[in-house]
């Protein structure tokens, strides 16, 4: 199952309660559109999980999955570095420090 950094969880939190988001909103991890490279993954703020996403528990901030791709993150971690109020995901290959997928977010 996909783990979720503290400073990610932060990050994640920091987002939802800066936008209009219910309380139950989160971030929700897919697949983006595909390319002659490969298929990036995509990372969007939503209000609540699809009703077949992965939800991960254990901490204050919501991630969602979809179902598709939950697979390919089950010994991931997302991290998050977070600088002059600019968020940059990562997600790294269990305890590597090698970025397995990269996609920057900021508020919107």
């Amino acid at each position: 199952m996909l783990t979720v950094s503290p400073t990610a969880a932060e990050a994640i939190a920091m987002l939802v309660e800066h936008s209009d988001m219910p309380d139950s909103g989160g971030i929700r991890i897919a697949a983006g559109e595909p390319t002659e490279h490969g298929t990036p993954l995509a990372i969007s703020l939503v209000e609540a999980p699809e009703p077949d996403d992965e939800v991960i528990a254990g901490t204050d901030a919501a991630v969602f999955l979809e179902p598709q791709i939950a697979p390919y993150l089950d010994d991931a971690v997302l991290d998050a570095q977070v600088t002059d109020g600019e968020i940059a995901f990562a997600l790294h290959e269990g305890d590597t420090t090698q970025p397995a997928s990269e996609n920057g977010a900021g508020p919107h």
